[in-house]
């Protein structure tokens, strides 16, 4: 693969002003700066010269580590997400200290408020960051700032992880669910909202397979083998289904969510008080807090069904959709400062398209569904949301971000928002990865590049 090129993030530090973005921050190039490079002790009594020595065998045992990367973060780090052994933000994409043995076998990252979880190919996992209401699964509430295999599963092989904003879910090859972290709304369905420091097994589910989870930012959704869908946690938007009462604010024991039709669900998608589903037709359920319409829904409810979507991701306020190797989102961004003209790279178009309800007015079963055309000519390949910013992944393993800035989380150098995609500068990639074996991942506030087996 040929050497990407990239945004220029070596742009020195100061201060970098965009006319319709305004003041932004800039940070040096981590091949440049010293955030690169292991920090020396200045207390090691050692002569000048031989600290000299030591000082450029350090730096090129750095610049032979910044060759060999193959997993990155960038963004919020200050609860130690980044997992690069520090606690600050970082603009610029930093190596992510897994360890060496899951090189080519991370098949997946979660990335939650301030706390990510890494899945190897084999069913082991690896969590880092904000661990304060146990939601790293060690077994205390410590902030790790590097990823740390979890020993409770050491005997287990998990096939699928979530995380939501403080809480963390597991699922077994078995079929058993795992959940730890926060259960103050009842997130944790373990039928209490205490909190846990050590993965729990949720006991309504031990006589039943679970396939798939996904968590947001306080509930919690399963998909059954038997393809029936169960949400617990936060209740005040609908989104674990309808409620007994208006009055109902969480549930800790998981629910059964109806209004499916007869379809094969193949996966789960939340974030913020959002829920969706998929199925085997690409047709996408959402519920809870409104990204389509004007009300929020307690039930699914079919959208856009004159697509057919193979990828969905959600943010707070917005969602992303690809169809056909074509990108959409639903929603809007709050950092948003204007409307893309047809001077920039990403031209958008607005589509009308309506969603099946049989109870919504019309009027409010519409959404601008706007579309971004193909990147630079290649097709997308792969989705990422965060809180408010999103990233994508060509066919040739070009990277792209947008949105929310504040924290560095584009990658891109600076803390600008951005309302267009702009591509991310990974270095050269070429001799350690096919182009297309690059997977993107976003947390809250942060963002996550793998290269994947």
């Amino acid at each position: 693969m040929l050497q990407k090129e990239g945004v220029d993030a070596t742009i020195g530090a100061g201060v970098c002003c965009l006319p319709e973005l305004g003041c932004c921050k800039a940070e040096v190039s981590p091949e440049l700066g010293a955030d690169a490079l292991p920090r020396v002790d200045g207390n090691t009594g050692q002569s000048s010269r031989h600290g000299r020595s030591s000082e450029v065998a350090m730096e090129k045992a750095a610049a032979e580590e910044y060759e060999e990367t193959w997993a990155w973060t960038w963004g919020a780090g200050t609860d130690g997400q980044l997992g690069n052994g520090g606690f600050q933000d970082h603009h610029l994409p930093q190596p992510l200290l897994l360890p060496p043995p899951c090189r080519g076998r991370v098949s997946f990252v979660a990335g939650g408020g301030a706390h990510a979880i890494a899945l190897t190919s084999d069913g082991e996992v690896f969590t880092w960051g904000r661990g304060t209401h146990g939601q790293l699964g060690h077994g205390n509430v410590e902030n790790i700032p590097h990823p740390k295999f979890v020993k409770f599963f050491e005997n287990y092989t998990v096939t699928c992880v979530s995380t939501g904003w403080n809480h963390s879910g597991f699922a077994t090859a078995s079929g058993q669910l795992f959940m730890c972290g926060d259960g103050s709304f009842g997130q944790l369905g373990t039928g209490d909202n205490q909190s846990r420091n050590l993965p729990f097994e949720v006991p309504f589910f031990t006589s039943k397979h679970v396939e798939n989870l996904a968590l947001g930012m306080r509930h919690s959704l399963v998909l059954l083998k038997d393809n029936s869908v169960y949400g617990f946690g936060s209740a005040r938007r609908g989104q674990v289904g309808k409620s007994a009462s208006k009055n109902q604010k969480f549930y800790n024991i998981p629910r059964l969510i109806d209004g499916f039709p007869n379809c094969k669900i193949l996966g789960l998608y939340a974030n913020g008080d959002h829920s969706a589903a998929l199925d085997e037709s690409g047709q996408l359920y959402l519920w809870g807090r409104t990204l389509v319409g004007e009300r929020d829904d307690d039930q699914p409810r079919a959208a856009f069904p004159s697509m057919s979507i193979s990828q969905v991701a959600l943010g707070w306020h917005h969602a992303l959709v690809l169809s056909g190797g074509e990108l959409y989102t639903i929603g809007a961004y709050r950092h948003q400062k204007h409307t893309p003209t047809l001077s920039e790279n990403a031209v958008v178009q607005q589509l009308n398209l309506t969603t099946t309800s049989s109870t919504h007015h019309e009027s409010s079963s519409k959404s601008n569904l706007e579309k971004v055309p193909s990147i630079e000519g290649e097709q997308v390949a792969q989705i990422a949301a965060g809180t408010e910013h999103s990233a994508l992944v060509t066919g040739s393993g070009a990277l792209f971000t947008w949105g929310w800035g504040e924290h560095g989380q584009l990658g891109l150098g600076d803390t600008c928002d951005q309302v267009v995609p702009q591509r991310v500068n990974l270095g050269d990639r070429s001799s350690r990865s096919s182009a297309s074996s690059l997977g993107v991942y976003c947390g809250s506030g942060f963002t996550v590049a793998v290269s994947l087996a």
